[in-house]
């Protein structure tokens, strides 16, 4: 007869409740989520049938294109910014800290309508003499794009890449200095390049963001995919579908970007997973 070992009884692992009954909750409310847009109103064939049109197309193409440019420009700006932030020179300092306080404090919907409507304030613009332009005929929705998520990023992205040269070993800068390297080219070629393995992560999941806020420009009439869609369904009265076809590209968008910026960390992380030794 066989014979039972109650040690092994002992340590046998108990059933967790709790974890069950919140995975059967789990379960049963996303059944029920799918169920409900499977017998729902929502003309799913309507969703196919725009996914894929010219307009829809060019509008998430917009939306790509519209991100890069403000991203980069960005970029441009937050380095020159978070460079002053380090500078001796107080009226450098305090200007950045300036700059990066009112662009990081401003929601930015609100940014994009003092920019849209900044004839109000600036009737014309330009060099007094040489050459001068009507705001209201030059701050188009796409510069007022432009501008506003690119000004608004650089603010978020000076203080990325201020942690990113604060994490560089302050020898860094003696060693250079003692070599006669001038401080622009320290920081071009020994500060930078070794802030970046910091500073790569965050600016990838600021650039998603900045993808997803573009979206908030179709408030002024900017062509990017959610304005379209809208265009679209103020039309057709098609609300939900043509809401989906919109969140259909910005997944797949996003999903793309995600696995470019986990390429990119790894790039840059080489050499320093090993504790800087190359294997």
């Amino acid at each position: 007869m066989e014979t039972i070992d109650i040690s092994k009884l002992n340590h046998a692992r108990p059933i967790r409740v709790g974890r069950v009954v919140s995975a059967a909750f789990l379960l049963l409310a996303a059944g029920y989520i799918v169920y409900a847009f499977a017998v729902g109103t929502i003309d799913w064939p309507v969703v196919g049938e725009y996914l894929f049109t010219p307009r829809i197309l060019k509008g998430a193409v917009t939306t790509v294109w519209i991100s890069i440019a403000s991203m980069a420009i960005g970029i441009v700006v937050g380095t020159l910014t978070a460079i002053a932030r380090a500078s001796r020179n107080v009226v450098l300092n305090s200007a950045a800290m300036f700059y990066a306080w009112l662009f990081r404090g401003a929601p930015m919907i609100l940014q994009l309508l003092i920019w849209y409507n900044l004839a109000l304030v600036f009737p014309t613009i330009g060099i007094p003499g040489i050459w001068e332009a009507k705001t209201v005929a030059v701050m188009s929705p796409l510069l007022a794009t432009l501008i506003a998520l690119s000004l608004n990023q650089g603010a978020y992205t000076s203080e990325i890449i201020r942690s990113g040269m604060l994490a560089v070993d302050a020898g860094q800068y003696e060693a250079a200095k003692s070599i006669g390297m001038t401080y622009p080219d320290t920081l071009r070629r020994i500060i930078l390049p070794q802030a970046m393995r910091v500073v790569v992560p965050p600016l990838g999941n600021e650039f998603i963001g900045l993808l997803k806020t573009s979206a908030l420009a179709s408030i002024i009439g900017f062509g990017e995919l959610l304005g379209t869609v809208q265009d679209i369904y103020y039309t057709n009265t098609k609300i939900m579908e043509m809401l989906f076809v919109a969140t259909i590209w910005y997944l797949v968008i996003v999903s793309l970007l995600s696995v470019l910026q986990i390429q990119l960390e790894k790039r840059f992380a080489r050499g320093f997973a090993n504790g800087g030794r190359h294997g």
